[in-house]
C-alpha cells in the first residue's frame, strides 16, 4: 500500500468518535462463521482504539453466536 492509500484508511477510522457513540462487535470465540471478525478485532481494535480513545468499543463474545456489529449513533 502506497502512504496516501494508508493516511486515507486512518483517517475513516479516526473519524468514527465523531458521529458514532459506540461500536458493538459480537462473535463466537471458536465458530467458523466468525472466523473473519475474530480476525478483524485482532488486526484493528488496538488501532481504532487509539485513534478514538473515548468511543465505546466493546467486543462481547458468545458460544454459538453469529457475528454481528452494532452502531449507535
Amino acid at each position: 500500500r502506497s502512504a496516501s492509500e494508508r493516511e486515507r484508511e486512518m483517517a475513516w477510522r479516526g473519524q468514527l468518535s465523531r458521529s458514532m457513540k459506540e461500536l458493538r462487535i459480537l462473535l463466537c470465540q471458536t465458530s467458523p462463521s466468525s472466523s473473519s471478525t475474530r480476525s478483524f478485532v485482532e488486526r484493528n481494535y488496538k488501532e481504532l482504539k487509539t485513534l478514538n480513545p473515548k468511543l465505546p468499543i466493546l467486543i462481547r463474545e458468545c458460544s454459538g453466536i453469529e457475528p454481528q456489529l452494532w452502531a449507535r449513533y
